[in-house]
This record gives structure tokens, C-alpha cells and sequence, in this order.
């Protein structure tokens, strides 16, 4: 595996953990869905600008993807508040790291800060066609914010910054509550059958 393979997989509805490229292939059920969004399609609706003005106070800087314990302590946060029955409650520093991060992949963190807070950490993959985007984490007394919709319209901006296609936003389950935030994102892209295609008119 590397980077440019991965790529290829990514655009073929593949996602990374850590060192393992995957795909669901399930007999009996195909709710995983795979979403990706063309970049130069999107144009951000009313809320997602109130998003940015929202956050206009932030400072975003790209990090090195090796393990920080201020991001590890926001991970373990994040997870207590907003998945608390989630086996990733038990995940030691090097499982975390080892989650986030493969030794093939060109991994980025994003680090989204209030002055000196730290609010949000955003891992990143950047591949030769797109992003793709591994997990985002944040503070949980900062919902009001709406971070994790932030952390991906800077993701669409730094795509479009690199002359990259798509930003590969992994699976969508249309019945899970904390998955309807990507429906937003349109023109999304979902890949059925196999091939991908647009579930909503372009608008």
C-alpha cells in the first residue's frame, strides 16, 4: 500500500484505519454509503456562512500527524461527551495515534484554535486527486459553534487551494442521526452500485 494506491481506492469507496484500507461488503445489509464531494461544485448555503462568521475568531494551522497529548486529551473529551458507549473510549495513546495515521499516508492535522484554546483537530489525508477526510474531533462545550461543519468547509477551501477534485467525506448511513450533517454538503456524491452519482438535483 501507499499513498497513490490508496487514492485509486479512496475514489473507488474505500476508507483508511490506521494501516487498514477497507470497504463494507455485507450480504444482507449496504447502509454504509460512500460520499465524496466535487469541490468546484459546492457553494456554501446560508448557514454554512453564518458557520464561518461564527468562527472568523480561529486560527487554523496545519500540523505534523504525530501524537500531541493536548490533541489526545481533546480526543479523549470529545469521545466521553459524544460517543461515551464507544470502544474508542479505551483507546491507549499509541492505539489513538495508530488509529488517526498509517505509515504509506501523507497525514496532516489541522488544528483549529481560539487564541491559545485548542477547540478542534482535523486528520486529514491528502491524496494526488482529493482529500480525505479521516475523523475530526472538538471541544464539546463549543457546539454552538458548529465545528465540525467548520472543519469541513476548510477542507473544501484547501482543496480548492491545492487544485485537488474532491474531498471524500467516507460513509453515510441515511437513518443515523450524527451522519445527516453531509446531506448538506451538495452537490454530495454517493457511490451505489458501484458507481457515483448525485442522490439530490445540483443546487
Amino acid at each position: 500500500m501507499d499513498n497513490d494506491i490508496y487514492g485509486e481506492l479512496a475514489a473507488n469507496g474505500f476508507r483508511r484505519s490506521g494501516e487498514h484500507v477497507y470497504a463494507p461488503d455485507c450480504p444482507s445489509c449496504a447502509r454504509c454509503i460512500p460520499a465524496r464531494l466535487k469541490v468546484s461544485e459546492f457553494n456554501p448555503r446560508k448557514s454554512h456562512l453564518r458557520t464561518i462568521k461564527r468562527n472568523n475568531d480561529l486560527t487554523i494551522t496545519q500540523e505534523i500527524s504525530t501524537f500531541n497529548n493536548e490533541h489526545f486529551q481533546l480526543f479523549q473529551a470529545y469521545i466521553s461527551a459524544r460517543h461515551s458507549e464507544s470502544p474508542m473510549l479505551e483507546l491507549s495513546r499509541k492505539d489513538y495515534i495508530n488509529f488517526l495515521t498509517a505509515s504509506w499516508s501523507q497525514t496532516f492535522f489541522l488544528e483549529f484554535r481560539h487564541g491559545k484554546e485548542l477547540l478542534a483537530v482535523a486528520a486529514i489525508d491528502v491524496l494526488r486527486n482529493g482529500i480525505s477526510s479521516v475523523y475530526t474531533f472538538y471541544c464539546p462545550t463549543s457546539s454552538g459553534r458548529s465545528l465540525g461543519n467548520f472543519a469541513i468547509l476548510k477542507q473544501i477551501e484547501m482543496a480548492r487551494e491545492l487544485n485537488l477534485k474532491w474531498l471524500y467525506l467516507g460513509y453515510w448511513l441515511h437513518d443515523c442521526k450524527k451522519m445527516s450533517y453531509k446531506t448538506n454538503f451538495r452537490p454530495i456524491q454517493f457511490m451505489t452500485s458501484g458507481q457515483w452519482g448525485y442522490p439530490y438535483q445540483k443546487t
